[in-house]
């Protein structure tokens, strides 16, 4: 493949990225939010995020796991992270469904 060739493929596929963040779920509301897409949605999916249903103590061990792996977050956030994803994806909620894609008809 020429060096051109593989320039114009690796730019398509660059434009297209932006897209396929955008159908992916939103994270709700709340305090804790702007914080969770600033250190999260830099190496997540936020339909990674909102599929999840974990007890407090299970996001606890998360938070920590992410921070132990590189997760830019302030010390005094943690406890606001875990409240949030406490809150908002809590064991006992029914798990997230996402949205299905329209299929082609067969003949």
């Amino acid at each position: 493949m020429s060096s051109l060739n593989l320039s114009l493929t690796l730019l398509l596929a660059l434009t297209c990225l932006p897209g396929l963040r955008a159908q992916s779920a939103d994270l709700p509301p709340g305090p804790g939010q702007a914080k969770m897409k600033t250190a999260c949605l830099e190496c997540h999916d936020s339909g990674i995020i909102v599929q999840q249903r974990l007890a407090k103590a299970a996001w606890t061990k998360e938070v920590d796991k992410m921070i132990k792996w590189g997760a830019v977050v302030d010390p005094g956030d943690r406890d606001t992270f875990i409240e949030y994803l406490s809150a908002n994806f809590p064991a006992d909620k029914e798990p997230y469904v996402a949205p299905r894609t329209a299929t082609a008809k067969k003949k």
